[in-house]
């Protein structure tokens, strides 16, 4: 019988934990839970969880910090870290500190397994997640995610900043099926003044520059009333 993957689960709200941790075990998971970063880090050490949901806002050490520890210490246990709603600053910084994901409160705790699924599937063990590379690539094309510029065969293209940051975003949640909501509020963030068109229209532009047919999609293929899924193989280059 194949274990079920371990979750630690760390917020210190106890109305969320006692209802949560039961979801994610009915979900076929294994769940162990922490109510600070304190004692977060703790449970790495004893429980050796194969995946983190951690709260940002707790006491003693926020979730960043608890993030922080981790990653100087070279564990790249996969972390999807609760955010507050309109905070794009804060959601900026998680990821850019070694957080695979991250999930707005409140959220949906079907939207959360989904997540899980989807971190474990691409999650490297012992190796950083994708979102701490500075540089990805896709067959003959590379995303510098430093200076937000895009060569294919060596020649950089003219990209609109919203179109980048939606390639970056889609490679770094490779074979992850995103709707244009998220996308929206991944990239756009919700308080900006548009609607799921302004997805689609960055779409296209990616793939008129990348050269991807939508009929038959090397990169970015659409899925009819759902959103879109990033296809090919990416890794993290030099």
């Amino acid at each position: 019988m194949e274990a079920r993957p371990r979750i630690l689960l760390v917020d210190d709200e106890q109305a969320i934990t006692s209802s949560l941790a039961p979801f994610l075990e009915r979900a076929g998971y294994t769940v162990t839970v922490a109510g600070d970063g304190e004692a977060a880090l703790r449970q790495v050490a004893e429980f050796a969880p194969d995946l983190i949901v951690l709260d940002v806002l707790m006491p003693r050490l926020d979730g960043r910090e608890v993030c922080r520890r981790l990653r100087r210490a070279g564990n790249w246990t996969p972390i999807i870290m609760l955010t507050q709603v309109g905070e794009a600053t804060e959601r900026g910084m998680s990821l850019d500190e070694g957080a695979d994901d991250y999930l707005n409160k409140p959220y949906d705790p079907h939207e959360l397994v989904a997540r899980i699924r989807a971190v474990l599937r691409r999650s490297r063990p012992g190796a950083p997640p994708l979102t701490a590379a500075r540089r990805l690539a896709c067959g003959s094309f590379i995303l510098d995610r430093s200076t937000r510029r895009v060569l294919l065969a060596e020649r950089e293209l003219p990209l609109t900043p919203k179109a980048v940051a939606l390639l970056d975003y889609l490679m770094t949640h490779p074979g992850e099926l995103l709707s244009r909501e998220r996308l929206l509020d991944a990239v756009w963030g919700w308080d900006y003044p548009v609607g799921t068109r302004a997805v689609d229209m960055r779409i296209a532009e990616l793939r008129k520059h990348l050269q991807d047919d939508p009929a038959a999609p090397r990169y970015i293929e659409t899925v009819p009333g759902q959103g879109y899924v990033f296809i090919g193989q990416v890794e993290a280059v030099p």
